[in-house]
């Protein structure tokens, strides 16, 4: 009875241990489950709330923001220095060639009378000049024109003492050239295309009001600049219109033609195309200006004209194919128009990039030393 006893109490007390054991290994089961939990809310909170969500928006912002400290593939106001001693260079070798050589003025400005003709067959410029100079018409200028058998004469005429007199000797003149011509050279069968006339007083009177046009153009230019935008983008403006028209006219000259209205209207379409070709750089800058307030001007410079290269590009290369092709294919004064665009439309594009902006730097320095000043 008594081991009975013993057994019972032992086998009591092996149940009130297992009790324990149990208890404590449920404690410790308990203790892995919250340090689990512990370990996903850790990193639930690094995640954040919205899991990879988070992740792809800080690239994305990081990313954002290395593009806004970009400013662009190419250091366009890294090269002021050289392009700009380039521009320089270039604008005073036309002014110095276009002073020593002068301009050929067609018949518009300079007055006279000019002749058109034709042959069906070849006549050199010298068979055609020599008959017509034994006229004595004063100064007599014959110059291929177009295709090949085409010929412009040029000639002042005689000035009588009343300007009745002058139109009657001019009106003289003019018969007689197209006698010797429908005579002498019948076999070539001539076919006189026109005759313009324009008296030297009128063609002085065009040439003067030709060029004040080109003047006021660039003042009105100066006051629309500085209105828009900012005074201090109206030098850029102005001098890359005048860098353009100026070289222009150089090689117009330089290649052998002659100035005439058409030609002006040509150049102040010029102007035209590169102030706005530089309207639109301007306003980029602006634009990046407002968006990085805490970014330099030469950043902002950069950043502007490499966003606007590529329609800068595209725009200007479009105008240059089409007046090639006018040149190629037209003739006449309308091929001198082509030309004209075609040469300008190369260097606005080229101003508007080294000569316009860059310049923006030059203002503000002047500014800047002022306000220490």
């Amino acid at each position: 009875m008594i081991k009975n006893a013993e057994k019972g109490a032992s086998g009591k007390d092996m149940i009130e241990k297992g009790t324990k054991n149990s208890t404590k290994g449920s404690d410790g089961k308990g203790m892995s489950t919250k340090d689990a939990n512990g370990k996903i809310a850790e990193a639930k909170e690094h995640a954040g709330p919205h899991g990879g969500k988070h992740s792809g928006k800080h690239n994305e912002k990081h990313s954002g923001k290395d593009s806004a400290e970009n400013p662009g593939r190419i250091d366009f106001v890294g090269k002021v220095n050289f392009f700009g001693g380039i521009s320089l260079v270039m604008v005073i070798v036309s002014l110095v060639y276009l002073a020593i050589h002068g301009i050929s003025y067609g018949i518009d400005f300079r007055g006279g009378t000019e002749i058109q003709v034709k042959f069906a067959t070849p006549v050199t410029i010298d068979e055609l000049r020599g008959p017509i100079e034994a006229l004595k018409l004063g100064e007599i200028g014959v110059q291929a024109f177009g295709d090949q058998n085409e010929y412009l004469i040029r000639f002042q005429g005689n000035k009588g003492a009343t300007d009745k007199e002058t139109n009657d000797l001019l009106n003289q003149s003019i018969s007689r050239i197209k006698e010797i011509i429908t005579t002498t050279f019948a076999s070539h069968t001539p076919d006189i295309r026109r005759v313009d006339t324009v008296g030297p007083q009128v063609g002085a009177e065009l040439k003067r009001n030709g060029f004040l046009a080109v003047f006021y153009c660039l003042l009105v230019i100066l006051i629309y600049v500085g209105l828009r935008f900012d005074y201090k983008y109206s030098p850029g403006a102005v001098v890359c219109l005048f860098h353009d028209a100026v070289i222009t006219l150089a090689i117009f000259v330089f290649v052998g033609k002659e100035v005439n209205i058409p030609i002006l209207a040509a150049i102040l379409t010029l102007i035209g195309f590169s102030l706005n070709d530089t309207i639109v750089v301007f306003d980029r800058i602006r634009e990046t200006e407002h968006a990085n307030r805490g970014k330099g001007i030469r950043f902002i410079i950069n950043k502007a004209i490499n966003d606007m290269l590529t329609r800068t590009l595209i725009t200007s290369g479009t105008v240059f194919v089409s007046a090639l092709c006018l040149y190629l294919f037209a003739g006449g004064t309308v091929g001198d128009i082509a030309f004209a665009i075609c040469v300008g439309s190369v260097f606005g594009t080229y101003s508007s990039i080294y000569v316009a902006a860059p310049l923006i730097l030059f203002v503000e320095k002047l500014r800047s030393v002022q306000a220490t000043a």
